[in-house]
C-alpha cells in the first residue's frame, strides 16, 4: 500500500464506522417513532371510548359505585377492545375501582393534569399520555371522560388503551417486521452507501493525493516541485502555503550555499593574512640563527624589532578574527547606557594624536561645546571609532589630514571620520564592509570595517561611506540621543 493512499483508507474506514453508527441510530429512532405512531393511532381511534361509556352507562351515582354498570362497561370494553383497562377515579384522582381481570394494579391514584387536558381539548385532542396504574413511572395512552350527576362532577372514567399484553404483541410483530425489512434492505443500503461514500471520498481526496505526490517529490530533492492551481481545488490554502514554504526553503538553501562560499573565501583570506606575519617572523628568526655570529648589535635589534612588530600584527589579527566571529554568531549583547559622546571623542583624539604625529598627519577634532548624551554601549562605540581611526591612519599619506567630527542631528548625534587618503572607487565601496571580498583598496583593511559594521548593526544603526578617488574618504554613522525620563 502506497503511503499517499493511507489517508484515503483511513477516511474510508472512518466513513464505514460512521455509516454503521448512523444505521444503528436510524434503526433505534425508527423503532421509537414506530412505537409512538402505533400508540397515537390507537388513541385517535379509541380516544372517544370513555365519552361513550360515561354517557351510555352510569358507573357511579351520587358517589356510589354501580356494580351492574361496571359489568356493562367491562362487557362493552371487551367487545370493542379486549386489551383495555378501565379505572374509575374520584375527583382527586384516587382509583375507586377498576376493570382489569387478572391484572395487578400498583398505583392508588393517578395524575389528573393530562386527564383534564384530554377532556378540555375534546375537539382537537393532541397525543397525550397518562399514568399507567400497572406500571409506576410509566406513561401510556388513555381515554378519559368525566362522570356527571345532575351537572355535578362525581369522578372520571380512565381507560388505558394499550395494556402490557397489547404492547408485547406489538413489540414482537414490530421486531419481526423490522428484522424482515432490515434483512431485505440492510445489505442493499449499506453496500450502496458504502460505494457512493467511497467514490465521494476518492473524488474529494484526489486533489490531496496530488499534493502528497508533489510534497514527496520535493522531499526526494526535486526543489522545483510546486502544487499547480489545477491540483489545489478545495485545498487551495494548503497548496499556497506549501508553495510559499517551498520557495522559502529554496531561498534558504541558496543563502546557505552563498554563506558557505563566503566562509571558504573568509578562511582563505584570513589564512593569507595570518601567513604573512608568520612568514616574516620565520624568515627573520632563521636569518638570525644563520648569521648569529656575524650580526651586529644594531642588526640584531632591527631583526628583533621586525619580529616583534609582526607578532603584534599577528596578535591583533587573531583578536579581530575572534571578535568578528563572536559578532557574527550574535554572542555579544550591547549593554546600552547614557554617556557623553564628547568626552569619548576627546579621549580618542588624545590617544591618536601621538600616532598621527609619527606620520606627520594633522588630526583635528570638530565638535560644539555642548553635545547631548547618547544611548549606546560605550565600549562598543569606542571600538567602532578606533577601527575607523586605524583605517584612516593606515591609508592617509604623510602630511595628510584626518578629521573627527561630532555634530547633533535630529534627535541623533552624527560621528564622521574623514581622511585625505587615496579614496575608494564606487565599485569597491559596496564591498568594503564585506571581509570575504578583497578590493584593491580595502584589501589591507583587515577586519576593522567589518567589525564596525557588525557593532552598529547591534545598535540598529548604519555606517555609510562617501569617497572619491584621490579625494579622500569619509565614514559616518549616527547614535540616538538619550531621552531623559
Amino acid at each position: 500500500m502506497k503511503k499517499h493512499n493511507y489517508l484515503y483508507f483511513k477516511i474510508s474506514l472512518a466513513f464505514l464506522v460512521l455509516l454503521a453508527t448512523v444505521s444503528l441510530t436510524y434503526n433505534y429512532i425508527s423503532h421509537y417513532v414506530a412505537e409512538e405512531y402505533i400508540l397515537e393511532v390507537n388513541q385517535k381511534l379509541y380516544g372517544g371510548i370513555a365519552d361513550s361509556t360515561s354517557i351510555v352507562t352510569k358507573p357511579m351515582t351520587d358517589g356510589t359505585i354501580d356494580q351492574a354498570a361496571i359489568m356493562d362497561i367491562m362487557h362493552s370494553m371487551m367487545v370493542i377492545n379486549p386489551s383495555v383497562e378501565v379505572y374509575l377515579l374520584d375527583t382527586v384522582g384516587s382509583i375507586v375501582t377498576h376493570v382489569a381481570p387478572n391484572k395487578k394494579v400498583k398505583l392508588t391514584s393517578v395524575n389528573l393534569e393530562p386527564i383534564k387536558k384530554f377532556i378540555q381539548l375534546k375537539e382537537d385532542r393532541p397525543f397525550l399520555k397518562g399514568d399507567d396504574p400497572r406500571n409506576p413511572n410509566t406513561q401510556n395512552i388513555f381515554s378519559a371522560a368525566p362522570i356527571l350527576t345532575n351537572g355535578l362532577l362525581q369522578g372520571y372514567v380512565y381507560i388505558i388503551l394499550a395494556s402490557e399484553e397489547q404492547m408485547a404483541v406489538v413489540s414482537d410483530l414490530r421486531g419481526s417486521y423490522m428484522f424482515k425489512l432490515g434483512k431485505q434492505m440492510a445489505w442493499i443500503t449499506l453496500l450502496g452507501a458504502m460505494l457512493l461514500g467511497l467514490l465521494t471520498i476518492w473524488f474529494l481526496t484526489r486533489n490531496l493525493r496530488g499534493i502528497i505526490q508533489t510534497v514527496q517529490r520535493f522531499k526526494e530533492g526535486d526543489y522545483s516541485a510546486r502544487i499547480t492551481p489545477d491540483n489545489s481545488g478545495d485545498l487551495v490554502v494548503l497548496a499556497d502555503t506549501f508553495n510559499g514554504m517551498a520557495d522559502q526553503i529554496v531561498e534558504n538553501i541558496d543563502q546557505l550555499k552563498s554563506v558557505e562560499n563566503l566562509r571558504r573565501e573568509l578562511i582563505a583570506n584570513v589564512s593569507h593574512d595570518l601567513r604573512t606575519p608568520l612568514a616574516i617572523m620565520q624568515g627573520y628568526i632563521e636569518t638570525m640563527q644563520m648569521k648569529n655570529e656575524t650580526l651586529t648589535s644594531s642588526e640584531r635589534e632591527k631583526y628583533l624589532g621586525t619580529v616583534l612588530n609582526s607578532s603584534h600584527r599577528l596578535s591583533k589579527l587573531i583578536t579581530q578574527l575572534f571578535e568578528y566571529s563572536k559578532l557574527e554568531a550574535k554572542q555579544i549583547e550591547p549593554k546600552k547606557e547614557p554617556f557623553y559622546i564628547g568626552e569619548l571623542a576627546q579621549d580618542v583624539f588624545a590617544k591618536y594624536q601621538i600616532l598621527t604625529q609619527e606620520k606627520n598627519i594633522t588630526l583635528s577634532l570638530d565638535m560644539p561645546n555642548q553635545l547631548p548624551m547618547v544611548f549606546a554601549d560605550l565600549g562598543l562605540v569606542e571600538r567602532v571609532i578606533q577601527n575607523l581611526m586605524d583605517n584612516a591612519i593606515k591609508f592617509t599619506p604623510n602630511n595628510g589630514k584626518i578629521t573627527l567630527k561630532i555634530s547633533p542631528l535630529n534627535h541623533h548625534v552624527e560621528i564622521k571620520i574623514a581622511d585625505t587618503g587615496p579614496g575608494i572607487s564606487k565599485e569597491d565601496q559596496i564591498h568594503i564592509f564585506e571581509r570575504h571580498r578583497k578590493g584593491a583598496v580595502s584589501s589591507g583593511a583587515g577586519l576593522g570595517l567589518a567589525i564596525a559594521q557588525k557593532i552598529l548593526e547591534l545598535h540598529n544603526a548604519t555606517i555609510r561611506v562617501q569617497s572619491k578617488l584621490n579625494e579622500g574618504t569619509t565614514f559616518m554613522f549616527q547614535l540616538p540621543c538619550h531621552i531623559h525620563a
